[in-house]
């Protein structure tokens, strides 16, 4: 019944489903312990505040199994008042354990973030994950929470669950999503092959993490470009990535793949090629000298940055964005030792392809049936070390179930492939 290696796994899967939400500019709330971890990736390919969602079940006293409200932070408290009426439970039996509860909520957040307020969730959507869903208790009460603590949108987002819970915890939330859902379920734990138990100090740890700001301003000249730039521990390479037109460095697909490197330890660079000025003009979108001029001076900046300096520089390249990472590549003394497009115009690089040094690859969707002829015709002219990588059944966006997946193992694969042995 195993359905994910870990919770990294299970995250980077569910990112890839909810790519679509990136729009909504959504906070993501883990559930403390064994939600954090998914979570946390769901975050880094959303480009997402990460925060826990610290709730607690009111159970009636003679049953507790059974819940009669939940409690969170900030005072917030959610009754059922027909649980109350049918269980007979008193004012006093609610006040004990709804005093008893409290503190344990307090305790947990103090634990969790002991150097910060949670996010303010107002008017906000808001993306709630957990590892799995059995009975769907802590779930149910954590989306009532989010709503009371002023979410517009209630998405909960889960690796595993049945189809009965499911259904009755649509009831709660705007959305349910779910990758896997087995008819029956004896324990979450099973649908993994390392449910490995997360401490408090590894939730509050994912938490700082999340809450780092690698934001970095790179000046190219008459303009400074933003960008985000994340260096993992003992991070082998560092890849920059090439947007295509139409895109920028919130692009869900590029975020995804750049969180699939870092989990393999690459350093990511991600940026806008133009202010958003010069994106009005449609002519700077698809001058691809300007961009690979304005790539080779990020790659300079990148070289001298002393976070990553010294690590080989790889160029991860999308649509157009592939040509400007090819043409910059062709460049005497650019130091790039490796490309990745990913449905690429290697074609609009033109003459310089053949002077391309860096190791690249092109990956195409199957169904991409334009911009594969464009690639492979580009292939023949390069003479650097290449490979082509089709995708079955993709299109050019990668939209399908399975596919962008695929294309940042490839991605991680070609970078980390190439690193000298030993």
């Amino acid at each position: 019944m195993t359905m994910f290696v870990d919770r990294h796994d299970a995250g980077v899967r569910l990112a890839q489903r909810l790519a679509g939400l990136a729009g909504e500019k959504p906070v993501v709330l883990g559930l403390p312990r064994g939600g954090v971890p998914v979570a946390f990736d769901v975050a880094q390919s959303l480009g997402a505040p990460l925060d826990v969602i610290v709730v607690r079940k009111l159970g009636v006293p003679f049953q507790p199994e059974l819940g009669f409200g939940a409690i969170g932070e900030g005072g917030v408290r959610v009754v059922n008042p027909e649980v109350v009426r049918m269980t007979g439970v008193t004012e006093q039996d609610v006040a004990t354990v709804e005093e008893r509860e409290r503190q344990e909520v307090e305790a947990r957040a103090r634990r969790f973030r002991p150097d910060r307020e949670r996010l303010d969730l107002t008017g906000r959507t808001v993306v709630i994950v957990d590892d799995g869903v059995a009975t769907g208790g802590t779930a149910r009460a954590a989306c009532r929470v989010a709503r009371a603590h002023g979410a517009v949108r209630v998405v909960l987002a889960v690796p595993v669950g049945t189809p009965d819970v499911l259904a009755r915890l649509r009831q709660d939330a705007e959305e349910v999503i779910c990758l896997e859902t087995p008819s029956a379920l004896w324990g979450i734990g099973v649908c993994y092959s390392d449910f490995t138990q997360i401490t408090d100090d590894q939730v509050a740890e994912l938490l700082r993490k999340a809450s780092a700001q690698p934001e970095v301003m790179v000046d190219v000249g008459p303009v400074r470009l933003p960008g985000q730039l994340v260096v993992p521990e003992n991070a082998e390479w560092v890849v920059a990535f090439v947007h295509g037109s139409g895109s920028g460095r919130h692009s869900p697909r590029n975020r995804y793949v750049a969180s699939v490197l870092n989990q393999a330890g690459l350093a990511t660079l991600l940026f806008d090629l133009l202010t958003v000025d010069e994106e009005y003009d449609r002519g700077n979108v698809f001058d691809i000298e300007l961009l690979a001029g304005r790539l080779g001076r990020v790659t300079t900046w990148l070289a001298d940055e002393p976070r990553v300096a010294g690590l080989p520089i790889g160029y991860f390249g999308a649509s157009t964005g592939a040509a400007a990472a090819l043409w910059a590549a062709a460049e005497p003394g650019n130091p790039v030792a490796a490309v990745v497009s990913r449905g690429g115009r290697p074609d609009m690089a033109g003459a310089r392809l053949p002077a391309v040094r860096a190791a690249t690859l092109l990956i195409v969707g199957g169904r991409d049936e334009l911009v594969l002829d464009l690639n492979r015709r580009a292939q023949q002219r390069l003479r650097c070390e290449n490979r082509l990588e089709i995708v079955p059944d993709a299109t050019h966006l990668f939209e399908e179930p399975g596919a962008l997946e695929i294309v940042a193992g490839l991605a991680r694969d070609w970078f980390t492939g190439l690193l000298p042995a030993g």
